[in-house]
């Protein structure tokens, strides 16, 4: 038999195969990951008929080669384009997901890991991501709540529609942050209201408040206090009124007080009468609040009440005067031409010239006579000012008279304290009624200057001698900032960059009930990033919930429903809800492998490792690592290259011709053999 015709039917067979894979390739030219495999060919076998011959010198014969004859071709290996990308299909299907890259896409059918790089997810009944076509999980890492983050770990199935995902619980807010500029020149910082400033913040149900903080200047340049002055609901109520409370530090807290206590005796106006009996419980009180002028004994000095509470300078020796003790208060004032020929002046513009006492000095008086009169000097100013009610205690610095008759006044001068007792009828704090005008148990004078400082004073009578107790408070926490370069020092205490707004478990209201302030949480405000620097008089400071970090820790949230889910390109699973809320569901972690090439097809779309391919760890890795991507919304398509394939068709087609031709040309020589005999 002739061997040209074994290797015709092995050319055949070899041919029918390459024909099998590029028919293969072409049916699966549209589905969904698909790569293309290509056929190598070899030779089969040889038989030799000849060894090769080496030369032989003592003969002086050459060498002759081999002489072998092929015994048709077979199929040397079928390789998979693994690694080849397939060209992106647009589908805007969230769970469709294409990988860039050469990783893939780790599924389980409950038994077994499998491979693909088909992405065509949907969610199961139960809520898992599975395989659209198989239903087979897709597996990945899970949200560690301890973290905060991804864990990778032995991957396990993304159950991403899991009910506790459907919803986000509310959560109150524990950290806050100022920004944002302190102007030292912005004249609500150096006002009695202070700078306000805002903060909205979450209780733990969900609901939303703000907390309305102040700023005050306080005392030297660089020195602030920052208070709370309320806390208002969604509906823009203080809690003090919604409450039925006294003040706002029965709810909260920012910053304790600091005091300067200093005591002395005062005896009560004629027609107010201290008690002194206690009812069994100590010395009985009760308060009334004064603005700093009624304080302050201004009433028949011209020159401080033309000066006005605003430009009256309060030294800090008020702060530690005891009652009865004259306070020097300097002010610069300009008084014009028509105060001063009225009283307590009294005074004549002379001719536009210079002033005059009034009295004595008329249109018949002579020269000399309203010579005698005139006041031009700082001595002549100092006599006349001194001898009017009230001005005795001025002395005077500068004085500059005006072409227009008006005359600025720079100038010291003493004051004494006011206490001129105020009777507050009602119930005092043992709950005795005050129907009796001898029942004044109690005054306490809370008056606050221009730099938010508080004094407070208190009729008191232990002894049967009536004492008054003046003592400074600073409400809030200290905030200072370095004078030289504007930037934060501290807040509250040296060292720390943030204070707590601390809240009270629970408040008793004006009628004896107990409210429950369990549902709010303590809040850090950081300050850090704060700077007092000029600003044009406009301070931009202002506060925000939340860490100030990219995730925004501790911003506290309202209860929020499930709107949206996004899968990012390095495969991490996000949730949005309506509370504007997003939170990590999961990962769909990949499977990379020493050579992919070696995967075994396990049809629709999934590969197995097998022991040329490497093995899977476990665990997996992300896809980020190796420089992929997951893009979501887009599948891969096959990477078959129908040009290819035509061509290889056609250059199959010709080889399969031409073995069938060695076939029959081969039976065409044995049929001359059979022929011989004839």
């Amino acid at each position: 038999m002739m061997r040209s015709l074994f290797s015709g039917v092995a050319g055949l067979k070899t041919h029918q195969t390459r024909m099998d894979v590029i028919g293969n390739n072409i049916a699966n030219v549209n589905t969904t990951a698909y790569k293309a495999q290509s056929m190598v060919f070899s030779d089969l076998l040889y038989q030799q008929t000849q060894a090769a011959t080496g030369a032989n010198d003592a003969t002086g014969r050459g060498g002759t080669n081999p002489r072998q004859i092929g015994l048709g071709a077979k199929t040397s290996a079928i390789s998979t384009a693994i690694t080849r990308q397939g060209s992106a299909q647009s589908t805007n299907n969230p769970f469709d997901i294409m990988i860039t890259g050469e990783s893939f896409f780790v599924v389980n059918n409950g038994t077994q890991n499998f491979f693909t790089r088909d992405g065509s997810f949907t969610i199961d009944g139960a809520g898992n991501l599975v395989m659209a076509s198989t239903g087979f999980k897709v597996m990945g890492w899970q949200y560690d709540e301890t973290t905060g983050d991804i864990r990778a770990d032995t991957v396990s199935a993304l159950q991403v529609m899991h009910r506790k995902n459907l919803e986000v619980g509310a959560e109150s807010t524990t950290k806050a942050y100022a920004s944002g500029i302190l102007d030292k020149n912005d004249t609500d910082v150096n006002s009695t209201g202070g700078k306000i400033m805002t903060l909205s913040f979450f209780d733990n149900l969900g609901y939303e408040y703000t907390a309305k903080l102040s700023i005050h200047k306080d005392g030297a340049e660089g020195k602030y206090r920052v208070r709370l002055d309320d806390i208002i609901d969604a509906d823009s109520v203080s809690l003090v009124k919604k409450y039925n409370l006294q003040n706002i530090s029965q709810i909260a807290s920012f910053g304790g007080s600091s005091e300067d206590r200093v005591t002395s005796l005062f005896s009560p106006a004629d027609n107010a009468t201290v008690d002194t009996g206690t009812d069994g419980a100590g010395p009985n009180k009760f308060s009334v609040t004064f603005p700093l002028a009624e304080v302050l004994n201004i009433d028949t000095n011209a020159l401080l009440k033309a000066a006005g509470e605003k430009n009256i300078t309060i030294p800090a020796a008020v702060t530690e005067a005891k009652v009865g003790t004259p306070v020097t208060v300097n002010a610069t004032v300009t008084v014009n031409k028509t105060d001063l020929e009225k009283d307590p002046y009294n005074l004549v513009f002379y001719n536009g010239e210079y002033y005059t006492k009034k009295d004595g000095v008329d249109d018949t008086a002579t020269p000399d006579q309203k010579l005698s009169q005139k006041i031009e000097t700082q001595a002549q100013w100092q006599a006349a000012l001194q001898a009017m009610d009230g001005m005795d205690s001025v002395t005077l610095n500068t004085v500059t008279v005006n072409t227009d008759g008006s005359v600025e006044f720079d100038f010291a001068a003493e004051v004494d304290p006011l206490m001129d007792a105020k009777r507050e009828t009602g119930k005092n704090s043992f709950g005795r009624e005050l129907t009796d005008e001898k029942d004044i148990l109690k005054y306490v004078y809370n008056v606050e200057d221009r730099d938010g400082t508080t004094y407070t004073l208190d009729y008191v009578s232990p002894d049967g001698r009536a004492q008054i107790t003046a003592t400074t408070l600073k409400t809030g926490f200290p905030l200072e900032y370095n004078t030289d370069n504007g930037e934060f020092v501290y807040i509250g205490t040296q060292g720390s960059d943030s204070a707590t707004l601390t809240f009270n478990p629970s408040a008793s209201t004006l009628t004896g009930d107990n409210v429950s302030l369990t549902h709010f949480t303590n809040i850090d405000i950081d300050f850090s990033t704060t700077t007092m620097l000029n600003n044009g008089k406009v301070s931009t400071i202002g506060a925000d919930k939340g860490a100030g970090d990219e995730a925004n820790t501790g911003a506290g949230r309202k209860r929020g429903e499930l709107i949206g889910i996004e899968v990012g390109q390095d495969g991490k699973i996000t949730a949005s809800y309506d509370n504007g809320i997003s939170k990590l569901l999961g990962q769909i972690a990949v499977a990379n492998f020493a050579n992919a090439s070696g995967l075994a097809k396990a049809g629709n779309n999934l590969y197995s490792a097998t022991m040329n391919s490497g093995d899977f760890d476990g665990i997996g890795s992300d896809i980020t690592a190796d420089g992929g991507t997951m893009e979501s919304g887009v599948l891969e398509m096959s990477n078959v290259d129908l040009s290819a394939e035509f061509t290889e068709m056609i250059t199959t087609q010709r080889g399969f011709q031409a073995n069938s031709r060695i076939i029959t040309t081969s039976d065409s020589l044995l049929e001359e053999l059979v022929n011989l005999k004839r």
